[in-house]
C-alpha cells in the first residue's frame, strides 16, 4: 500500500510484535525501573544512616553490587522497620525545622490575646496612655478606630 505507514513497535523476522509482548516488554521495563528505584532508595537509606560502621556500609553495598536482588531485598527485609523509623524522625525534623523558620520570620507579635496583654501591662505600668491601649487593642483585633459616638450599633445604624 503506497502511501500507508505502517507503525510497527518492533522489528523482528516477521515485522511484527504481538500484543502480550508488547505486554511483558511494558511489564519488564516497569520491572527495572521498580528494581533502580529500590536501589537509590537502599543506597540512599544505606549511607544516610549514623548508627552502622563505615565497614558494614562497605559490606551492605558489596553485597547489593555483587548480588543486587537478593541484596536490595535482604536489606529491606533486614532494615525495613528502621528505615520506616529513620524516614518518620526526617520528615519530623525537617517540618520542625520549617515551622521554627517560619515563627521567627513572622515575628515575635503572638497571637491577639498576647498582644492586648503586653499593652495592659504598659498601660498599668505608665508607659502608654490609655489612648495609646485603646489604639493597640484595636490594631491587635484587627478594627478601625471609631470614636465613641460614631460607634455602629448591632442594627448597622450609627447611634
Amino acid at each position: 500500500m503506497a502511501g500507508v505507514i505502517e507503525m510497527v513497535l518492533a522489528a523482528n523476522q516477521d515485522n511484527s510484535y504481538p500484543f502480550l509482548e508488547l505486554i511483558w516488554t511494558m511489564f519488564v521495563l516497569f520491572g527495572f525501573v521498580l528494581w533502580f528505584w529500590l536501589l537509590i532508595v537502599v543506597f540512599s537509606d544505606l549511607f544516610r544512616r549514623h548508627d552502622m560502621s563505615g565497614w558494614a556500609k562497605a559490606g551492605w553495598t558489596i553485597f547489593v553490587i555483587v548480588l543486587p536482588f537478593i541484596g536490595i531485598l535482604t536489606y529491606l527485609i533486614a532494615q525495613g522497620r528502621s528505615m520506616a523509623e529513620r524516614r518518620g524522625k526526617e520528615y519530623a525534623a525537617a517540618r520542625e525545622a520549617y515551622e521554627t523558620d517560619v515563627r521567627s520570620i513572622a515575628g515575635s507579635a503572638g497571637q491577639p490575646a498576647d498582644q492586648i496583654a503586653t499593652a495592659k501591662r504598659l498601660r498599668d505600668s505608665g508607659d502608654i496612655t490609655a489612648e495609646e491601649y485603646e489604639t493597640l487593642k484595636r490594631k491587635a483585633l484587627g478594627t478601625t478606630a471609631a470614636t465613641s459616638g460614631d460607634a455602629p450599633t448591632a442594627t448597622g445604624s450609627v447611634r
